[in-house]
């Protein structure tokens, strides 16, 4: 529960913080620190109840900052004439592909070679974001 406290109050904080620097320069950001708490992972998820609930406290708070920008990322994506229909589509599909499968994938990759591949995995999902970022800049719609 404190956890998604923490995404909460994150939500609202990137919005601040996106407002300051740009919502492209804020998930590029928050990418590279994904990628940063990626490396930390074994030694969290090792390291008993105090490790596992830095783990949960941290990732919620970086999943409520990333979260929180989002969905005007994913808006700006589209045409003011498909703006709503695409940007749902969009978002629901990215959370269920991308997130909703992603604590079985985690629990698959530790179990049967351990918590290294779980670091991995984040940091591919890390990467993922900074170069869909970079397409992004390349396509930008303008209307």
């Amino acid at each position: 529960m404190l956890g998604a406290a923490f995404a909460a109050v994150a939500i609202v904080i990137s919005g601040l913080v996106a407002d300051r620097l740009g919502r492209r320069t804020t998930l590029g950001s928050l990418a590279v620190m994904i990628a940063v708490f990626s490396g930390f992972v074994p030694t969290l998820l090792e390291g008993g109840r105090l490790g596992e609930n830095i783990f949960i406290l941290v990732g919620f708070f970086l999943l409520g900052l990333s979260y929180g920008q989002a969905a005007g990322a994913v808006t700006a994506n589209f045409a003011t004439k498909y703006r709503y229909t695409g940007a749902a589509l969009t978002s629901d599909l990215a959370w269920l592909v991308g997130a909703a499968f992603a604590p079985v994938v985690a629990l698959g990759l530790s179990s049967h070679f351990g918590l290294g591949y779980v670091s991995v995995y984040l940091l591919s999902g890390a990467a993922s974001s900074l170069a869909a970022l970079s397409l992004n800049r390349a396509l930008e719609i303008r209307d």
